[in-house]
């Protein structure tokens, strides 16, 4: 029926389009009929034969307007009737639109050239569009009684070929039981056997079959299943009893790890106290020594004594090195090594590093040669106490083990963290030394131990360093060929514009002058110097007798030629690149010395230049020392360590008062006479300890404000929280020193009262 249907649509439609075509053909026979006697007519100007004319056009059943119209455009003659009403109407105007007007002009063969007017009919679409309405309704009333009966035969043969035979099936399947469904076979319907249905039947009597063949299979597997019931029961059994005396072995097992771990925690704390105690211990007897040696050192001697005594200092700094880097290693293996979050400018970092080392690489006749990415960011967050550490066990490493050639230590950021490379051309390692120099108290070799000398404990502690702060370091080296250490850091940028100061702006004097380079080109920091200029949009040329710029030479170099060319040079300035400290500047020579440091560079080309660069100076000063002598009250119970620190802090300026523990201290704030600036208090003391007196300094409201810093031998974690948990302000580290002792005592100044 649908498909019919579907037929009987395209059908009528098919029909529309003839209907339209047809219509318009009949209309234009019409006017063509009629357009010779209306040529004419209207070439006559025959009134009453173009009302016949127009008369006999409106007979027309679908003409309902004829005119003719002369060639000014007035109607010669005009007939009209109206058209016709009906229901049926809107889907004739629908379809064919509610009228048509069909216009052709009038001429006569004579006179081709000559315009008559025109002939104009208009049409009622309606006729047309009841004759398709009439041929549509009768096509689909025909087309849905054919369906119908077509339908009516298939269903009916349908229902005798294939229906039927179905229901037979499906009646005997019904009567199939579910107990014994293997006992049944269908029957083959009649007339059946060679077609779909007899194929159907077949199929299923088949899976029938196949059916009773599995489930006589299943009944032997489950006697065999009962027969091995028995034999399982009894293995599961046997299994049972084997797990349980297991379970109870590792429950035994379990117990003696737990003990063994709760064992470890008790040796690592007792081995924490330990290291704390015995820090306390060394430091305070070593703080003695270190301080009296320095105050040996500071009055007048005889030349032999004073290398004596330089010697047993330096002993002595040595030995407290070793102290800190067993303790540092010692905390990060117990998880107590804390790190800063602090903003940091790694360049400067870097710059005091490679400055630091160079008199140690000068003794040596070695260059230490900075190279740092003049895109570096200028302040990252992290722990510039540890990363300077790092930078410095690697930096002491690369010069001890370099006896010609130089080390090159080079910062960039790279996929989002900072990259340090330090680069050396010293003896180099094995491939079996490179597995073991990370491991505690081991070198790459006996030989090394023998001949530097070392106790293996730095790169260690760097490692481990770099790990905590979530880094990575690498190492590679080759023997005789050098080793190149590369260490990663995902240090976040610090983006707050006041963490660093900008760098002044490159005045257009030395962008214009530009600089003469008259080093070698293997000079080893010619590199690093060329980058910066050209970081900067300094041109630089190759140094020429006639140049006009800065010329920038190496310093007592043997190079004759670079040496008559400052002697004879009339550009801008002169600068002397000092790599071992011996140059002197003069009037018209600036010194630049090595390893390179950005704003010292920048400071020589201003020099060099003639600019007035004044007090602008990018480098962080330290805060300015104290002018005025203040009253310090020093707590500390061991005699040598009152000596050395009372002697220090004189020599600053400040006036010292000495008290053995914490309650004489309480006494001497007490008694009034003097008033107290600052408190320098020892932690461990007897009869009364640093913690509890300062929490009796801090319960008297007349003392809240004063100053109170821990000086102590513990350098273990939690040591200064539990100094500022107690009401203290600060904290320094035993043995004393004049620097540290002075830095501590500016931050902690009361400010100076107003002159009157």
């Amino acid at each position: 029926m649908v498909l019919g249907l579907m037929l009987n649509i395209v059908q009528v439609t098919l029909d529309y389009f003839s209907a339209r075509d047809s219509m318009e053909q009949e209309i234009r026979a019409l006017i063509e009929i009629s357009h010779s006697p209306a040529s004419q007519i209207a070439y006559n100007i025959d009134i009453r034969l173009a009302e016949e004319l127009l008369d006999g056009l409106l007979r027309h059943p679908a003409t309902i307007d004829a005119r003719i119209i002369d060639n000014n455009g007035q109607t010669m003659a005009a007939a009209s009737q109206s058209s016709p009403d009906s229901r049926y109407r809107w889907i004739s105007d629908l379809l064919f639109g509610d009228s048509r007007v069909f216009s052709q002009e009038l001429v006569v063969p004579q006179l081709s050239d000559l315009s008559l007017g025109s002939l104009t009919v208009t049409i009622d679409t309606y006729h047309y569009g009841l004759l398709f309405l009439q041929r549509a309704g009768y096509t689909v009333i025909s087309g849905l009684l054919k369906s119908l009966v077509l339908t009516a035969a298939l269903l009916f043969i349908f229902f005798f070929v294939l229906t039927r035979p179905m229901l037979n099936v499906i009646g005997a399947l019904s009567r199939v039981k579910a107990e014994t469904p293997e006992k049944v076979r269908l029957p083959v319907p009649e007339n059946h056997r060679e077609d779909e249905i007899g194929l159907m039947v077949g199929v299923i009597n088949q899976h029938l079959e196949t059916i009773d063949s599995s489930l006589a299979q299943l009944r032997m597997a489950e006697s065999a299943m009962k027969n091995y019931s028995s034999q399982l029961e009894q293995e599961v059994e046997d299994r049972t009893r084997e797990i349980s005396e297991k379970n109870d072995a590792l429950q035994r097992g379990n117990r003696a790890l737990v003990r063994a771990k709760e064992d470890a925690v008790r040796r690592a704390r007792a081995r924490a106290n330990f290291l704390a105690s015995m820090s306390h211990e060394i430091r305070t007897p070593l703080n003695g020594v270190l301080g009296m040696l320095g105050l040996a050192l500071e009055g007048d001697m005889e030349q032999a004594q004073r290398n004596r005594l330089e010697i047993a200092l330096n002993a002595g700094q040595s030995l407290l090195g070793l102290l800190n880097d067993i303790l540092d290693i010692s905390k990060v293996e117990a998880g107590k090594l804390s790190l800063e979050n602090i903003p940091f400018s790694l360049r400067n970092l870097v710059e005091e590093c490679a400055t630091l080392h160079a008199q140690q690489a000068r003794r040596k006749n070695i260059d230490v040669v900075a190279d740092i990415d003049c895109d570096l960011p200028e302040s990252f967050l992290g722990d510039p106490t540890r990363t300077r550490q790092i930078l410095n066990n690697l930096l002491s490493n690369a010069i001890k083990f370099t006896e010609q050639g130089f080390v090159r230590i080079h910062a960039t950021r790279y996929n989002g963290n900072v990259r340090i490379d330090v680069v050396d051309t010293g003896i180099g390692m094995s491939k079996e030394g490179l597995h073991r120099i990370f491991s505690p108290f081991s070198q790459a070799d006996s030989d090394t131990t023998r001949l530097y000398g070392g106790t293996g404990l730095g790169l260690t502690l760097c490692r481990q360093l770099v790990e905590r702060m979530h880094g990575q370091i690498l190492v590679d080296s080759e023997e005789h060929e050098g080793t190149h250490f590369t260490v990663n850091l995902p240090l976040p940028v610090h983006d707050e514009q006041e963490s660093q100061p900008s760098m002044p702006a490159i005045p257009s004097l030395l962008q214009q002058v530009g600089v003469d380079i008259g080093m070698p080109r293997d000079y080893p920091h010619r590199t690093p110097i060329e980058h910066q200029l050209r970081a900067w949009g300094i041109p630089l040329r190759e140094a020429a007798p006639d140049g006009e710029g800065i010329l920038m030479i190496a310093a007592n170099e043997s190079d004759e030629t670079a040496a008559q060319l400052a002697s004879s040079w009339s550009g801008t300035g002169i600068i002397l690149v000092d790599r071992d400290g011996s140059a002197h500047p003069t009037k018209d020579r600036q010194i630049l010395s090595m390893p390179l440091r950005r704003e010292q560079l920048y400071r020589t080309l201003c020099r060099a230049a003639g600019l007035d660069i004044g007090d602008r100076a990018r480098i962080i000063a330290t805060p300015a020392g104290v002018s005025r002598t203040l009253n310090l009250l020093l707590v500390e119970d061991n005699q040598v360590n009152q000596v050395v620190a009372s002697s220090m802090l004189k020599k600053l300026g400040h006036t010292v008062t000495l008290a053995e523990n914490g309650k004489q201290a309480l006494e001497a704030l007490q008694q009034g006479e003097r008033r107290f600036d600052i408190v320098l208090m020892d932690c461990q003391m007897p009869v009364m300890d640093g913690y509890e007196a300062t929490r009796n300094i801090r319960e008297n409201p007349e003392w809240q404000d004063l100053p109170v810093i821990a000086v102590t031998a513990n350098v273990m974690q939690g040591d200064r929280d539990d100094c500022l948990e107690s009401g203290m302000n600060d904290y320094i580290t035993k043995p004393y020193n004049r620097a540290d002792l002075k830095s501590i005592i500016d931050r902690w100044a009361p400010p100076q009262p107003p002159e009157d």
